[in-house]
């Protein structure tokens, strides 16, 4: 009945069945290597690392991504964490890379933006992610403090925004850390810096999109 009164529409081209269609899903921009050990940044041959992370203390050990954040990226995104359309995180959650670990968890939002749309997207995505690796998902981040949101800020605005933003409860072993976007890395590198401090021995940072600069 749902679907007769608001028939679903693909979120990207806006063809009707469903809300990404498959000609949109299999046109999505992978992020495919040679990429950068580190950060996972696309490169032009296989680098320890990169431009993007090279000289930078970053907390985890490694970063990878699905998709490019181009245009098409960008408004699945945003149907996904502004829309509502919950449903689009187990979309996103088959494409992810896979990840091997001892928990799952993910990038927390301050507490104004889950009040604000009654829900956390990465929570989402990492609860999917985890029964697809057959991993157990776990809340091991908090973020007491609302912080101003990263769009628009430049890389050392970003770090400064974020530092000490993210508390952690004991954690152990092998971490995947889960998030929607990576950007420049310094929201992640915060959220595993709280994970190393309680105890992870490793991070392993999993995204849906990444930002690219090639």
């Amino acid at each position: 009945m749902l679907d007769l009164l608001l028939p679903r529409r693909c979120v990207v081209c806006d063809a009707g069945g469903s809300r990404l269609c498959d000609a949109c899903r299999s046109r999505l921009p992978r992020v495919e290597p040679p990429l950068c050990a580190r950060c996972g940044a696309p490169t032009a041959w296989p680098v320890q690392r990169c431009r993007e992370c090279d000289g930078r203390r970053l907390a985890f050990a490694s970063a990878r991504a699905a998709v490019r954040y181009d245009d098409a990226v960008r408004r699945l995104v945003a149907a996904w964490k502004e829309r509502g359309l919950r449903g689009l995180a187990d979309d996103a959650a088959a494409l992810l890379p896979n990840a091997t670990g001892d928990v799952v968890t993910f990038v927390p939002p301050d507490r104004a933006r889950r009040v604000d749309r009654g829900y956390h997207p990465a929570e989402r995505l990492a609860q999917s992610a985890g029964e697809r690796w057959d991993l157990p998902c776990d809340a091991l981040l908090t973020r007491p403090l609302t912080s101003q949101r990263q769009r628009g800020l430049s890389l050392a605005e970003r770090r400064r925004n974020v530092a000490g933003a993210f508390q952690a409860r004991e954690a152990r072993g092998t971490v995947v850390l889960v998030d929607d976007v990576y950007t420049t890395g310094a929201t992640a590198s915060a959220a595993a810096a709280a994970l190393r401090r309680a105890g992870a021995a490793r991070v392993h940072v999993v995204t849906f999109a990444r930002a690219t600069r090639v």
